[in-house]
């Protein structure tokens, strides 16, 4: 008697309008049970190109050791991008754009392609060998400023001409003066909001194709690559607006510390703290869990430091949003609670993610998180409503059967206002929310509900005995002959009581005055109201063994309705003042 029957339904409903609610607002949801995740939602983590950025990537340098633009630096980036098999991201698509701009297009003709040395996350660079035309192999390779600058030893010199070719001469060993002056300028780069690759060669006499990573050292340093992706102009709003809603951010990104820092600045991130990928791989997952919540900016991250992050915060007890759009962001949006990529992501980041934006832009997320808040609260509407009032009705059954000398409703009589009031319940996924409630994340919490029932449940009980006294002793429906008489009354006053506190319960406020609901469910309850006053006046009435009932039974309804609504409004705002809580 006490399971909420429509559960399953309303639930369904619920997400699916849901959907359909978030779709018209360009946030596409993969699995529905997601909905109720990114409401509850108090930490988005989010990657940083493509999210904070514009993910409009321009290279806007391409300098020598010195410091001075150079085409040739520009020419081995080309070669490298071009020849790589592996899908090309952004930095690859810039750097052969800007090269057809410049006329370089027909550069790779001299070279042929003989192995590949993949990217991956632990070295943070990629190299392709080329065949030259007098058979020599070149191995080009770019990548991370500190893990290439491990595998140089040595730089071209530029020379006073500021050109450069592969000679011996032009060749000089790499000291620590010329080392300190590359991560000065890279640094500097990096502080104009520039990120950094380097570009370096190594040349071999023609040998068996036995390439491996073990070939990427004693490198000779070409220059810098520097790319500029702004910050979105709507970024620092968006953050701030997520903010507003109980969601704090976090910056998770592959990218170094320097470029972090610049684009955090830009979108109005505070930086309470921040730590380095290998920084984090000395902390225990205890001291990490300590120190979590103070850090807000994670740099220089692998795909597995990203997952690691995003588990300790849920083993903390946050509910934990990531968003990202690259290859390296798949795990994490498979581990969080919520995966949010966007429909320009590659395919395995849109295949691990629950939900699509349509734009990629953080405001669009904002309209998401309020939606699931709004269709988790209607669902928790329903299974409050449901649990109390059935709680109730069980009260008042057992009472009944003890003092009653014949059954209080019979069976058809209960499935019919079982019936009645189930579909009255169908319009609450059209129903909206009090502004405080979409203020705040919001969690299920199993334990509110035995105590909403326990104190909401019994009230209308308080009323059902009131019906029970007034139609025993003031119709004199008393005996068996009389039944249908009670079971007439209790059948209206329980199935009005029951869709009244549809309105009673959705809201901390007062009902009909601060806070109305919306049309479809206004309409749908009064219709069943309407339903239920005339079944005993129809001709249905014997089919459901009913009676009319005389009108002065009207004033006292009147007076019991009236009576439940203002206890129950008392009893709320009691219950909200004692645990602070309602919904």
């Amino acid at each position: 008697g006490l399971t909420p029957e429509m559960l399953p339904m309303i639930v369904t409903t619920n997400l699916a309008k849901g959907a359909v609610n978030m779709s018209k607002r360009k946030v596409i949801v993969k699995r529905l049970n997601a909905i109720q995740n990114i409401g509850a939602m108090d930490i988005l983590c989010t990657d940083k190109t493509g999210t904070l950025t514009m993910d409009k990537i321009v290279l806007e340098r391409h300098i020598n050791v010195d410091g001075d633009d150079d085409d040739e630096v520009l020419k081995w980036a080309y070669l490298n991008s071009f020849h790589q098999t592996g899908l090309k991201n952004l930095l690859d698509v810039s750097v052969l754009e800007h090269a057809e701009v410049l006329n370089m297009i027909k550069a790779d003709e001299q070279y042929k392609k003989i192995d590949e040395i993949p990217f991956d996350f632990t070295r943070r660079r990629m190299s392709v060998v080329l065949e030259t035309n007098d058979g020599k192999h070149l191995l080009i390779c770019k990548g991370a400023v500190e893990e290439m600058i491990n595998v140089c030893s040595s730089t071209f010199d530029p020379g006073p001409d500021k050109e450069l070719h592969i000679y011996q001469d032009k060749i000089v060993p790499m000291d620590a003066a010329t080392r300190d002056n590359i991560l000065n300028i890279s640094k500097k780069l990096n502080e104009d909001g520039l990120r950094v690759l380097l570009v370096a060669i190594k040349e071999y006499d023609e040998r068996p194709l036995t390439y491996s990573v073990a070939d990427e050292t004693n490198m000779t340093l070409t220059g810098f690559i520097g790319f500029l992706d702004p910050a979105k102009p709507s970024a620092k709003a968006s953050i701030e607006a997520l903010q507003n809603l109980g969601v704090s951010v976090k910056v998770l990104t592959g990218d170094n510390e320097i470029v972090t820092k610049k684009i955090c600045k830009d979108v109005g991130i505070t930086i309470t703290s921040l730590i380095l990928g290998h920084e984090l791989e000395l902390l225990t997952d205890e001291e990490l869990t300590n120190r979590i919540d103070d850090i807000n900016i994670f740099a220089k991250l692998g795909p597995a430091q990203k997952s690691r992050v995003i588990k300790v915060l849920q083993a903390k007890g946050h509910t934990v949003g990531f968003m990202g759009d690259g290859i390296n962001d798949a795990a994490a949006l498979r581990d969080a609670d919520v995966g949010i990529s966007v429909d320009t992501a590659v395919d395995i980041a849109k295949e691990s993610a629950d939900i699509i934006l349509l734009e990629n832009d953080l405001m669009v997320l904002r309209k998401g998180v309020i939606y699931g808040r709004r269709t988790f609260g209607n669902i928790i509407k329903y299974i409050k409503m449901a649990a109390s009032s059935n709680f109730g009705n069980m009260f008042s059954v057992l009472g009944a059967s003890a003092l009653l000398p014949f059954l209080p409703m019979l069976p058809i009589q209960i499935l019919l206002q079982n019936l009645l009031y189930d579909f009255s319940q169908v319009s609450i996924p059209w129903d909206r929310m009090d502004k405080d409630y979409l203020d705040v994340p919001r969690k299920w919490d199993s334990r509110g509900i035995g105590k909403f029932m326990l104190y909401i449940g019994p009230i209308s009980s308080i009323f059902d005995y009131v019906t029970f006294a007034v139609m025993y002793f003031y119709f004199k429906a008393n005996t068996p002959a009389h039944q249908s008489l009670f079971q007439s009354g209790w059948f209206i006053e329980g199935l009005l009581s029951q869709t009244l506190i549809v309105h009673m319960i959705r809201t901390k406020k007062i009902p009909f005055i601060q806070s109305w609901a919306t049309a479809p469910v206004v309409a749908l309850t009064t219709f069943i109201m309407v339903i239920a006053v005339m079944i005993p006046f129809s001709p249905f009435a014997d089919v459901f063994k009913m009676q009319p009932l005389p009108l002065s039974y009207f004033p006292w309804l009147i007076g019991i309705l009236l009576g439940y609504c203002l206890l129950t409004q008392f009893v709320k705002v009691w219950f909200i003042k004692k645990f602070d809580t309602w919904l």
